[in-house]
Protein backbone atom coordinates (compact mmCIF):
# COMPACT_ATOMS: atom_id res chain seq x y z
CA UNK A 1 0.00 0.00 0.00
CA UNK A 2 1.46 3.60 -0.85
CA UNK A 3 2.16 5.39 1.70
CA UNK A 4 1.83 9.43 1.42
CA UNK A 5 5.41 9.99 1.94
CA UNK A 6 7.07 13.15 0.45
CA UNK A 7 10.95 15.17 -0.24
CA UNK A 8 13.58 14.33 1.97
CA UNK A 9 15.25 17.74 1.54
CA UNK A 10 14.15 20.94 1.71
CA UNK A 11 17.73 23.05 0.68
CA UNK A 12 19.83 22.68 -2.40
CA UNK A 13 22.82 22.29 -0.10
CA UNK A 14 21.94 19.54 2.82
CA UNK A 15 24.11 18.19 5.51
CA UNK A 16 27.14 17.39 6.26
CA UNK A 17 25.42 14.29 7.25
CA UNK A 18 26.85 10.61 8.06
CA UNK A 19 26.38 8.70 4.92
CA UNK A 20 26.66 4.88 5.39
CA UNK A 21 28.12 4.30 2.54
CA UNK A 22 30.29 7.45 1.83
CA UNK A 23 31.43 9.15 5.37
CA UNK A 24 30.79 12.72 6.15
CA UNK A 25 28.95 13.79 3.14
CA UNK A 26 27.55 17.31 2.17
CA UNK A 27 24.73 16.83 -0.40
CA UNK A 28 23.54 18.66 -3.08
CA UNK A 29 20.43 18.41 -4.05
CA UNK A 30 19.93 19.35 -7.87
CA UNK A 31 16.44 19.19 -7.88
CA UNK A 32 13.39 21.40 -6.40
CA UNK A 33 13.77 22.02 -2.51
CA UNK A 34 9.40 21.50 -2.55
CA UNK A 35 9.13 18.73 -5.14
CA UNK A 36 10.21 15.86 -6.81
CA UNK A 37 11.73 14.93 -10.66
CA UNK A 38 12.98 11.71 -11.36
CA UNK A 39 12.96 9.46 -14.32
CA UNK A 40 12.17 6.65 -11.93
CA UNK A 41 9.25 6.48 -9.68
CA UNK A 42 11.12 3.77 -7.24
CA UNK A 43 8.91 1.35 -4.72
CA UNK A 44 11.38 2.21 -2.18
CA UNK A 45 12.65 5.79 -2.73
CA UNK A 46 13.46 7.83 0.60
CA UNK A 47 11.73 10.73 -1.27
CA UNK A 48 8.47 9.60 -2.01
CA UNK A 49 6.84 9.42 -5.23
CA UNK A 50 6.61 11.15 -8.61
CA UNK A 51 2.85 11.70 -7.54
CA UNK A 52 4.04 14.45 -5.52
CA UNK A 53 4.79 16.77 -8.21
CA UNK A 54 7.64 18.96 -9.10
CA UNK A 55 6.44 21.61 -6.68
CA UNK A 56 6.77 25.49 -7.55
CA UNK A 57 10.44 26.19 -6.90
CA UNK A 58 12.14 24.82 -10.08
CA UNK A 59 15.51 23.80 -10.62
CA UNK A 60 18.31 25.52 -8.84
CA UNK A 61 20.09 28.19 -11.30
CA UNK A 62 24.07 26.87 -11.83
CA UNK A 63 24.99 29.87 -10.02
CA UNK A 64 22.92 29.27 -7.02
CA UNK A 65 24.51 25.97 -6.74
CA UNK A 66 28.33 27.27 -7.33
CA UNK A 67 27.85 30.14 -4.54
CA UNK A 68 25.77 28.17 -1.54
CA UNK A 69 28.18 25.13 -2.14
CA UNK A 70 31.33 27.16 -1.94
CA UNK A 71 29.83 29.74 1.08
CA UNK A 72 29.52 26.14 2.46
CA UNK A 73 32.92 24.91 1.92
CA UNK A 74 34.34 28.34 3.22
CA UNK A 75 32.38 28.22 6.57
CA UNK A 76 33.41 24.52 7.03
CA UNK A 77 37.06 25.33 6.06
CA UNK A 78 37.61 27.65 8.50
CA UNK A 79 35.59 26.17 11.60
CA UNK A 80 38.46 22.74 10.91
CA UNK A 81 35.21 20.71 10.08
CA UNK A 82 36.46 17.06 8.21
CA UNK A 83 34.52 16.17 4.95
CA UNK A 84 35.03 13.13 3.28
CA UNK A 85 32.77 13.67 0.41
CA UNK A 86 30.64 16.04 -1.66
CA UNK A 87 27.62 13.66 -2.78
CA UNK A 88 24.98 14.48 -5.76
CA UNK A 89 21.73 12.83 -4.73
CA UNK A 90 18.57 14.77 -3.58
CA UNK A 91 14.90 14.98 -4.67
CA UNK A 92 15.10 13.14 -8.02
CA UNK A 93 17.92 12.39 -10.62
CA UNK A 94 20.69 14.53 -10.16
CA UNK A 95 21.91 14.30 -14.06
CA UNK A 96 18.05 15.43 -15.27
CA UNK A 97 19.75 19.09 -14.68
CA UNK A 98 20.32 20.83 -17.56
CA UNK A 99 23.61 22.28 -16.36
CA UNK A 100 24.45 18.90 -14.74
CA UNK A 101 28.03 18.85 -16.05
CA UNK A 102 29.08 22.48 -15.99
CA UNK A 103 28.21 22.05 -12.46
CA UNK A 104 30.37 19.08 -11.94
CA UNK A 105 33.19 21.12 -12.99
CA UNK A 106 32.32 24.35 -10.66
CA UNK A 107 31.71 21.86 -7.77
CA UNK A 108 35.50 20.02 -8.61
CA UNK A 109 36.78 23.10 -8.85
CA UNK A 110 35.66 24.44 -5.08
CA UNK A 111 36.31 21.07 -4.05
CA UNK A 112 40.20 21.39 -5.01
CA UNK A 113 40.29 24.94 -3.18
CA UNK A 114 38.62 24.11 0.17
CA UNK A 115 38.72 19.91 0.91
CA UNK A 116 41.41 18.97 -1.95
CA UNK A 117 41.16 15.46 -0.10
CA UNK A 118 37.19 14.64 -0.32
CA UNK A 119 35.66 13.05 -2.83
CA UNK A 120 32.91 14.04 -5.50
CA UNK A 121 30.12 11.21 -5.87
CA UNK A 122 27.33 11.39 -7.88
CA UNK A 123 24.33 8.67 -6.86
CA UNK A 124 22.73 8.28 -10.23
CA UNK A 125 19.90 5.89 -11.53
CA UNK A 126 21.83 5.44 -15.05
CA UNK A 127 18.65 6.54 -17.02
CA UNK A 128 21.14 9.79 -18.61
CA UNK A 129 23.97 7.74 -19.04
CA UNK A 130 23.41 7.40 -22.88
CA UNK A 131 23.53 11.52 -23.40
CA UNK A 132 27.69 11.91 -23.72
CA UNK A 133 27.64 15.01 -22.15
CA UNK A 134 25.92 13.40 -18.90
CA UNK A 135 28.53 10.48 -18.98
CA UNK A 136 31.85 12.21 -19.81
CA UNK A 137 31.22 14.40 -16.53
CA UNK A 138 30.34 11.49 -14.86
CA UNK A 139 33.57 10.54 -15.47
CA UNK A 140 35.45 13.45 -14.19
CA UNK A 141 34.03 12.61 -10.82
CA UNK A 142 35.86 10.30 -8.54
CA UNK A 143 32.89 8.36 -7.46
CA UNK A 144 30.16 7.92 -10.46
CA UNK A 145 27.33 5.19 -8.70
CA UNK A 146 25.30 4.00 -10.99
CA UNK A 147 21.92 2.19 -10.32
CA UNK A 148 21.34 -1.37 -11.29
CA UNK A 149 19.05 -2.72 -9.03
CA UNK A 150 17.75 -6.11 -11.23
CA UNK A 151 18.87 -7.58 -14.51
CA UNK A 152 15.56 -9.09 -15.22
CA UNK A 153 13.66 -6.94 -17.00
CA UNK A 154 10.35 -7.33 -15.44
CA UNK A 155 11.78 -6.64 -11.92
CA UNK A 156 13.58 -3.81 -12.65
CA UNK A 157 9.88 -2.25 -14.53
CA UNK A 158 8.58 -3.40 -11.14
CA UNK A 159 11.12 -1.86 -8.53
CA UNK A 160 12.52 1.04 -10.62
CA UNK A 161 9.34 2.02 -12.79
CA UNK A 162 11.23 4.08 -15.28
CA UNK A 163 9.75 6.66 -17.32
CA UNK A 164 10.46 5.33 -20.20
CA UNK A 165 9.25 2.28 -22.48
CA UNK A 166 12.99 2.96 -24.00
CA UNK A 167 14.78 2.17 -20.95
CA UNK A 168 15.55 -1.13 -20.81
CA UNK A 169 17.72 -3.85 -18.75
CA UNK A 170 20.19 -4.66 -22.18
CA UNK A 171 20.24 -1.05 -23.00
CA UNK A 172 21.74 0.15 -19.31
CA UNK A 173 23.91 -2.63 -19.04
CA UNK A 174 25.43 -1.87 -22.59
CA UNK A 175 25.62 1.42 -21.69
CA UNK A 176 27.33 1.06 -18.49
CA UNK A 177 29.84 -1.25 -19.85
CA UNK A 178 31.66 2.26 -20.75
CA UNK A 179 32.60 2.67 -16.84
CA UNK A 180 34.35 -0.28 -17.05
CA UNK A 181 37.15 0.06 -14.25
CA UNK A 182 35.80 3.09 -12.75
CA UNK A 183 31.78 2.94 -12.09
CA UNK A 184 30.39 1.63 -9.28
CA UNK A 185 27.46 -0.30 -9.63
CA UNK A 186 24.71 -0.06 -6.14
CA UNK A 187 22.12 -2.32 -6.50
CA UNK A 188 19.33 -2.02 -3.56
CA UNK A 189 18.51 -5.72 -2.47
CA UNK A 190 14.82 -6.01 -0.86
CA UNK A 191 11.42 -8.19 -1.13
CA UNK A 192 7.97 -7.78 0.00
CA UNK A 193 5.03 -6.38 -2.89
CA UNK A 194 3.53 -4.20 -4.55
CA UNK A 195 -0.23 -3.89 -5.64
CA UNK A 196 -0.32 -7.66 -5.14
CA UNK A 197 2.45 -8.57 -7.08
CA UNK A 198 5.76 -10.51 -4.99
CA UNK A 199 8.53 -8.14 -5.30
CA UNK A 200 12.04 -9.95 -4.82
CA UNK A 201 15.29 -9.51 -6.35
CA UNK A 202 16.94 -12.03 -4.04
CA UNK A 203 15.71 -15.04 -5.50
CA UNK A 204 18.53 -17.79 -7.35
CA UNK A 205 17.22 -16.34 -11.11
CA UNK A 206 18.09 -12.29 -10.05
CA UNK A 207 21.68 -12.80 -8.48
CA UNK A 208 22.64 -15.08 -11.21
CA UNK A 209 21.01 -12.71 -13.44
CA UNK A 210 22.80 -9.95 -11.24
CA UNK A 211 26.36 -12.15 -11.53
CA UNK A 212 26.47 -12.59 -15.55
CA UNK A 213 25.54 -8.41 -15.77
CA UNK A 214 28.44 -7.33 -13.19
CA UNK A 215 31.08 -9.48 -15.26
CA UNK A 216 29.55 -7.66 -18.59
CA UNK A 217 29.78 -4.43 -17.26
CA UNK A 218 33.15 -4.83 -14.99
CA UNK A 219 32.54 -1.95 -12.55
CA UNK A 220 35.26 -0.59 -9.98
CA UNK A 221 33.40 -1.79 -7.12
CA UNK A 222 29.66 -3.04 -6.18
CA UNK A 223 27.59 -1.63 -3.30
CA UNK A 224 24.80 -3.82 -2.13
CA UNK A 225 22.19 -2.17 0.14
CA UNK A 226 19.18 -2.52 1.78
CA UNK A 227 15.93 -0.52 3.30
CA UNK A 228 17.46 1.59 5.98
CA UNK A 229 14.26 4.24 6.16
CA UNK A 230 11.00 4.18 5.30
CA UNK A 231 9.28 3.64 2.07
CA UNK A 232 6.23 5.12 0.42
CA UNK A 233 5.69 1.42 -0.54
CA UNK A 234 5.00 -0.01 2.50
CA UNK A 235 4.70 -4.08 1.51
CA UNK A 236 8.78 -3.76 1.00
CA UNK A 237 11.16 -5.53 3.78
CA UNK A 238 14.28 -5.22 4.69
CA UNK A 239 17.38 -7.99 3.43
CA UNK A 240 18.72 -8.30 7.01
CA UNK A 241 22.52 -8.18 7.23
CA UNK A 242 23.53 -11.61 6.95
CA UNK A 243 21.72 -12.60 4.24
CA UNK A 244 23.13 -9.70 2.05
CA UNK A 245 26.64 -10.24 3.18
CA UNK A 246 26.21 -14.31 2.25
CA UNK A 247 24.95 -12.80 -1.26
CA UNK A 248 27.73 -9.93 -1.53
CA UNK A 249 30.55 -12.51 -0.71
CA UNK A 250 28.93 -14.83 -3.33
CA UNK A 251 29.09 -12.41 -5.97
CA UNK A 252 32.48 -11.14 -5.70
CA UNK A 253 33.57 -14.75 -5.06
CA UNK A 254 31.95 -15.23 -8.56
CA UNK A 255 33.34 -12.10 -10.24
CA UNK A 256 36.26 -11.20 -8.81
CA UNK A 257 34.78 -7.68 -7.99
CA UNK A 258 34.93 -5.68 -4.90
CA UNK A 259 31.40 -6.12 -3.01
CA UNK A 260 30.77 -3.60 -0.13
CA UNK A 261 27.75 -4.52 1.42
CA UNK A 262 25.97 -1.65 3.84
Amino acid sequence: MPKDQTVLFHSTIFGPIRSRRLGVSLGVNLMPADGKVCSFDCLYCEAGFNSQGPGKAGLPLREQVRGQLEAKLKDMHSGGEHLDVITFSGNGEPTLHPDFAHIIDDTIAARDLYFPEAKVSVLTNSTRIFDSGVADALKRVDNNILKLDSAVEQTMRLIDRPNSAEFTVDKVVDALCEFEGTGIIQTMMLRGSHEGQPVDNTTEEEVRALIEAYRKIKPREIMLYSLDRSTPEENLVKVEADELKGIGERIERETGIKVQVN
